[in-house]
Formats: C-alpha cells, structure tokens, sequence
C-alpha cells in the first residue's frame, strides 16, 4: 500500500487539484491510501477590547472547510480509500509530523496561485515542507 497526506487548506480549488494529483497516481484505486490532513494554524492575537486570543482557545470549536468534505467525496469517486486527522499548530510542521506518524510515502498538497513570475515561489508552508520532508512532496 501507498501511503499518502494530502494537505487540505480551506481553497476548493486547491482541493480538487491536490486530489487530482493522487488520483492519477498508478492504480489509486487499489494501492493507496491517504491520510485527509487538515490544519487549524496556530496564532495568539489581540481582539479589539484588547484581550487575548489563542486559537487553541477556538480549536475546539473550529468547523472543519467544505474543502475536507469534498476531498472525501472527490477520493470515494476514484474509489480511494481515505481517512481524516484534524490538528492545530503550525502547518509545516504537522504535515511533516503526520506524514512521520503514518509512515507516508508522499506528501500531496496544492499551494495557492500566483502570477506567472510567483510561480517559481511557494508559500511559506509549501516551501517548509518541501525543504524539510522525508518522503517525495508532490506540488499540484
């Protein structure tokens, strides 16, 4: 079995893509498996009464993006065999945690557009991920 995290932020069109990259794998269909990620980025602010904000203070109440729920759907399509992890923190470092705990063999994820001349350039979590995995990154 092949072992795949598939990274999913809150973008639609992100997810569709990134799906699609693990769909065209060889034989998607019988040989892998994938670990749905989705992570509540953590942050510590100050609301407008001047009181603290930690999101691990809203990560319990944290509703999981529709994009979750289409990459499930998109995956039950191809018939590919999937499950769900939710976490808070930093981006970067748990997909790069979680595709350790799993064992993956790839991490796939689909980092935002950008103009003709950004498209060498990745985001920050795109560009930790890559310079920091293990396993081979695949960038839809």
């Amino acid at each position: 079995m092949y072992r795949v995290v598939l990274a999913i932020d809150g973008v639609e069109d992100r997810t569709r893509r990134a799906v699609s990259a693990v769909a065209d794998l060889p034989e998607a269909n019988a040989e892998v498996a994938v670990t749905i990620l989705n992570v509540f980025e953590e942050f510590d602010a100050i609301d407008d009464s001047g009181g603290r904000v930690k999101s691990s203070d809203l990560f319990e109440n944290y509703e999981t993006p529709s994009s979750v729920e289409l990459a499930q759907d998109l995956l039950d399509q191809h018939d590919i065999e999937w499950t769900f992890k939710r976490e808070h923190g930093d981006p970067a470092e748990i997909i790069l945690n979680t595709a350790s705990d799993v064992d993956a063999d790839a991490i796939v994820m689909a980092p935002g557009s950008r103009s003709p001349v950004g498209k060498v350039l990745f985001g920050s979590v795109t560009q930790g991920v890559l310079l920091d995995a293990d396993q081979p990154v695949i960038v839809a």
